[in-house]
């Protein structure tokens, strides 16, 4: 399927404001663009962009005084395939985990795994190492957390989502992503597109995403504790131990979100041939 997808995006400031965004499709989904993916800004200010250490595709540039406006839109072709779901798939022990997954079993900022741990091992230690005890943790998150915008703040962690029971896509997966390294498995933080396309009508307004992906017979496979069951046409952003690495934006300076649009929808039009 060819997606179109894109985001219009405006910042106000009263002075020039250094910042790094994450707003680029993740390096390994370049070869499936179809039309160029080019970031625009205005007013037109330098930007530049770096591949940092996760693959993440990173755009610098200098917020002016009075404030910008970020937007782009490309098409890709998406297989649109659901989820991959492979029930025998195994936890690896951890001696035999490759190095640079071990980074994915420590704590990181949002995923506090020292204060969950008890709990984890309570629950979920009665499950085979694998794909059933990740499903398990999956639905688990699932049933216990309300998915409510109101309830969304940047300093709220898996601990904070696990005893407040209410939080938005990045609050699921965190809290999934902790107790899944609770469990010596590896996972990781995924933000992207996936629209409202394989679902039988819209579902509120469109937003960036977030999921996780778990280490499972030496490959990644990914997981949604929001949805719980497959989806189709995730596109890739940015991934990382957790929202610190992948955020969206971050600013070295006081700034005021104006505009926030994102869309996802399949090209109809056939735009990617004009």
């Amino acid at each position: 399927m060819l997606i179109r997808a894109g985001y219009d995006i405006a910042f106000a400031t009263d002075q020039p404001v250094p910042m790094l965004a994450n707003l680029s499709i993740h390096s390994s989904r370049n070869k499936d663009l179809r039309t160029a993916q080019r970031i625009m800004t205005q007013p037109d200010v330098p930007i530049y962009d770096y591949v940092d250490s996760f693959g993440n595709v990173c755009t610098r540039l200098i917020i002016p005084s009075g404030g910008i406006t970020i937007s782009t839109g490309f098409v890709i072709d998406d297989p649109f395939a659901p989820d991959a779901i492979v029930p025998g798939a195994r936890a690896l022990p951890v001696d035999e985990l490759p190095d640079d997954v071990l980074l994915y079993l420590l704590a990181s900022r949002y995923c506090e795994t020292d204060r969950l741990l008890p709990l984890a091992w309570t629950t979920f230690g009665g499950y085979t190492p694998g794909w059933g005890m990740v499903q398990a943790i999956t639905a688990y998150v699932h049933e216990r957390i309300r998915f409510d915008y109101q309830t969304a703040r940047p300093t709220k962690s898996a601990w904070d989502v696990h005893e407040e029971r209410a939080g938005v896509c990045r609050d699921y997966a965190h809290l999934a992503i902790a107790l899944c390294r609770c469990m010596n498995i590896p996972a990781r933080y995924c933000t992207g597109y996936m629209g409202d396309m394989d679902l039988p009508a819209i579902v509120g307004e469109m937003d960036f995403a977030a999921w996780m992906e778990v280490y499972l017979d030496g490959r990644w496979f990914v997981f949604d504790a929001r949805h719980n069951y497959p989806r189709r046409g995730r596109i890739l952003m940015a991934r990382g131990r957790d929202a610190t690495d992948v955020a969206l934006t971050t600013t070295f300076g006081p700034v005021t979100l104006t505009r926030f649009q994102v869309y996802t929808d399949e090209d109809r039009l056939g735009l990617a041939a004009t």
